[in-house]
C-alpha cells in the first residue's frame, strides 16, 4: 500500500514506471543521454530523477541492443540506436513521423550570406591577392625583402669539410692523421 507506483525490473532494480517513461522519452527525444558516473547521486544533472535509476535503464537497454554506451571522463554517453528507435517509438506509441534530434536533418538559412565586401572589408584596405604577389613585391608596403638582405651566414669561400668516425653515429675506422705517432 506503501508503494502504488507500477515498477519493472531492471537489471536487478526496481524503476518506477513513470521514471522509466521520463527517461525513454529524454532519451528518444535527444538520441542521446549522459550521466555521470556517480551512483549515490540524488538527482540527475538534466532530468528530476535519482542518478542511479538513469544509469540502470539505460544499462538495461545497452543490453538488449537499443543503446550504445561509451564512457569517457567519468561520464557514461548512451546513443540511441535504430532498433532502440523502433523499440522506444512502440513503447511510447509514437508516430513514425517523430525522430530523435540526433535524426533531423540540419536546416540551411533561408537567404545567402551577403558577400565578404563590405564597410568591415573596406576598413582593412583592398583584397591583397595571394602569397606569390605578395612575395614579389619583397615583403609587401615599404618592408625590404628577406632575400634582398646579404648579412649573416657563411661566405663565399666556405667550404665543409666531411671526416669518417667523427661526430654522431657509427662511422669505419677513423682516417689517419699526420703528425708523430699518427695523432
Amino acid at each position: 500500500a506503501l508503494f502504488k507506483q507500477r515498477c519493472v525490473p531492471t537489471a536487478n532494480m526496481l524503476i518506477p514506471k513513470k521514471n522509466r517513461k521520463t527517461i525513454y522519452e529524454a532519451l528518444f527525444n535527444e538520441g542521446v543521454l549522459v550521466a555521470k558516473k556517480d551512483f549515490n547521486a540524488p538527482k540527475h544533472s538534466e532530468l528530476d530523477l535519482p542518478n542511479l535509476q538513469v544509469i540502470k535503464a539505460c544499462q538495461s537497454l545497452t543490453s538488449r541492443g537499443y543503446v550504445r554506451t561509451s564512457f569517457s571522463w567519468q561520464y557514461y554517453y548512451y546513443y540511441l540506436t535504430d532498433e532502440g528507435i523502433m523499440y522506444l517509438r512502440e513503447y511510447l506509441h509514437l508516430p513514425p513521423e517523430i525522430v530523435p534530434a540526433t535524426h533531423k536533418k540540419a536546416m540551411k538559412p533561408m537567404g545567402a550570406r551577403p558577400p565578404m565586401r563590405g564597410s568591415d572589408r573596406d576598413a582593412r584596405g583592398p583584397f591583397r591577392g595571394d602569397r606569390e604577389e605578395y612575395r614579389s613585391r619583397g615583403g609587401g608596403g615599404d618592408r625590404p625583402s628577406w632575400r634582398d638582405e646579404k648579412k649573416g651566414g657563411p661566405g663565399e669561400d666556405f667550404k665543409p669539410e666531411y671526416r669518417g668516425a667523427y661526430g654522431r653515429g657509427r662511422g669505419g675506422a677513423p682516417a689517419p692523421r699526420d703528425g708523430p705517432g699518427g695523432f
